[in-house]
């Protein structure tokens, strides 16, 4: 069991944001600054409470081994990968094909392995006492291409709502939440309206929804979790009722049952296979894939099954490389369970 109650401690620059996670003052005179390890992660701000989580308890054990988070969103992340500069990279989406050209161009494999379930949760301002619930059309309507210019006010929407201009938030161009999101929500990944508020950092999407009245955004489950005094959650509804009757609010039940639709994905680490074979990484990795069904719960996120991490470590260990996920994203009929053993 380990302890509640993180503290994420961000030291935040123009360009991204680096965590260097340190349990404990003991740790950091415990070795020689030598004789310490370093294991380099970057990517997804979404999976990024899971990853700092993990390092933060595997630090406690491994004293001589320092882990460093960085936050340049999913595809910034691929992009320092592909260039060597990290050993593992935290995604919320599958690897791109333009990204996996990237790393076979630099000579570079990698094993891909799902950490945890997640909802893009929709949220609003708690003052926002007109909306109860939004539709995925809703959701289009407010986030296409052409409703820039178009549809700035609430009423526009829907004609009961106020007359009052509409203030977006949301993941920047960089985020596989952006990419999963104008996916299945518009239907083409990265096709959006551009005049929104941007931020690879998930607490500047909380703050700038918490302190304005009209605004309306989407980010990961877990920053939500963390906020809920400062947040109020919408039910999205997407006209399927096999999916589940009318809106649905995103929870454990909800994304796992899969009703929770179409905002519900897997999230992932991606290891290089040849930092993989230094030690320090190794023992982290397997660390992860042992701990991430507790540490992803308790910062927010949903668990996979345990025969998912069973065979996640299976696939890890026998370093076999590449996406199962081919070209359909990480959108598919097959679970993560049947997926990992392909």
């Amino acid at each position: 069991m380990f302890k509640k109650n993180r503290t994420y401690k961000l030291m935040q620059s123009t360009f991204s944001m680096l965590l260097i996670v340190a349990a404990t003052s003991s740790w950091l005179g415990s070795a020689n600054a030598a004789d310490r390890k370093l294991v380099k992660v970057d990517g997804s701000s979404t999976v990024f409470p899971i990853t700092e989580a993990v390092a933060e308890e595997f630090q406690m054990e491994h004293r001589n081994v320092m882990v460093t988070v960085g936050i340049s969103g999913t595809g910034g992340g691929f992009k320092k990968f592909s260039r060597s500069e990290t050993d593992i990279s935290d995604a919320s989406r599958v690897i791109k094909a333009k990204e996996v050209a990237l790393c076979k161009e630099s000579g570079i494999e990698y094993i891909e392995l799902p950490v945890a379930y997640d909802g893009i949760a929709v949220m609003v301002n708690p003052q926002n006492d007109w909306i109860s619930s939004i539709t995925v059309e809703e959701l289009k309507k407010i986030w296409e291409p052409e409703a820039q210019r178009k549809v700035t006010k609430w009423s526009h929407i829907r004609a009961d709502w106020p007359n009052e201009t509409i203030n977006l938030y949301g993941p920047g161009v960089d985020s596989g939440t952006f990419d999963y999101f104008t996916k299945v929500i518009n239907g083409k990944e990265g096709a959006s309206r551009g005049d929104f508020t941007a931020s690879e950092d998930d607490n500047v999407l909380v703050q700038g929804i918490s302190t304005d009245k009209y605004a309306l955004g989407f980010f990961g489950l877990a920053y939500y979790e963390h906020n809920k005094d400062k947040l109020k959650l919408i039910p999205v509804d997407d006209g399927k009722d096999d999916n589940g009757k009318g809106p649905i609010l995103p929870s454990l039940e909800t994304v796992n049952n899969s009703t929770y639709q179409p905002l519900s994905r897997p999230i992932f680490i991606y290891v290089s296979k040849k930092s993989a074979e230094k030690p320090e990484v190794d023992d982290f990795v397997i660390f992860y894939l042992k701990n991430a069904s507790e540490l992803s719960a308790e910062v927010g996120y949903i668990p996979l099954p345990d025969t998912a991490y069973l065979l996640a470590i299976e696939r890890y260990k026998q370093r076999k490389t590449g996406s199962v996920f081919g070209d359909s994203g990480s959108k598919t009929k097959l679970s993560i369970e049947e997926l990992l053993r392909m």
